[in-house]
């Protein structure tokens, strides 16, 4: 099951949410430990770790891989090796927002090759991506373009908070992600990690952590527990010291996995 879910998680961003991004990889190789000593001489090492991250990144990125790595041993490591990736935004607007959880609808329940096998057959049945366009369809032709009848709904329920007003989107920037998270859950097949994906891959927001993902819980088992299991509230534990950068943390707990065998 946890393999399973750590791939739905990779899913979500490897939706060319609008336009077709390339993702990172991880690198191919396992990821070498690296010794953390107590002394003086440790201290001034890590001082002058320099971190090559990519055009785009969120601004308050750097600062925050700067003090999770002084808070948390296992990122101290991870993050050095994988600074040359980062948090990338995605094409904003009204538009934006609803591919990006339609997407995430068609892609529910079924493997990433699947999904955006799907996700091209549905799309081609609109000019562009919008919600007044997908209240056109016939659902006969949704049907026919392989999506479920449930899917169709979730859809259509989608579309509909979009065209009449719904949600709050001139004020989600100002929103607690909480407030938003409610928000997006009024929606039908919307559940608290597709809206909690959104604010992180959409919204950018620096302190989510998605403790419903198997894969965020795959990682810290990984990397914290030496592979033991590890249950939410072990998570949320961990997770004390990556405040307020809980997403950042997370999406390099993410990564790591990238270089090892999914099981």
């Amino acid at each position: 099951m946890t393999s399973a879910r750590h791939l739905d998680t990779m899913e979500f961003e490897q939706l060319p949410l609008v336009a077709d991004l390339p993702v990172p990889m991880g690198p191919e190789a396992p990821l070498s430990v690296m010794k953390l000593g107590g002394g003086a001489a440790s201290g001034k090492a890590a001082a002058k770790i320099q971190l090559a991250l990519p055009e785009g990144a969120p601004a308050y990125w750097a600062d925050a891989c700067r003090q999770l790595m002084r808070r948390d041993r296992v990122l101290k490591r991870l993050i050095p090796q994988l600074s040359s990736q980062a948090l990338q935004p995605r094409e904003g607007g009204a538009d934006g927002a609803f591919a990006t959880l339609a997407r995430s609808i068609v892609g529910q329940q079924i493997s990433a090759k699947s999904a955006k096998t799907l996700w091209n057959k549905f799309s081609r049945l609109l000019t562009e991506v919008k919600p007044e366009l997908v209240l056109k369809l016939k659902v006969d032709d949704m049907r026919a373009a392989g999506l479920s009848a449930r899917k169709v709904d979730y859809l259509v329920d989608l579309a509909l908070h979009f065209t009449e007003n719904r949600l709050h989107l001139d004020e989600w920037q100002d929103m607690a992600d909480e407030a938003i998270v409610a928000e997006l859950m009024a929606i039908r097949g919307v559940s608290r990690w597709t809206a909690e994906m959104f604010l992180i891959y959409y919204l950018m927001r620096p302190n989510v952590l998605p403790l419903d993902d198997a894969g965020l819980i795959h990682g810290i088992s990984q990397n914290h527990f030496s592979g033991d299991p590890v249950s939410r509230s072990d998570a949320r534990e961990v997770a004390e010291a990556w405040k307020p950068w809980c997403t950042v943390a997370t999406w390099y707990i993410w990564r790591s996995l990238e270089a090892q065998p999914v099981a």
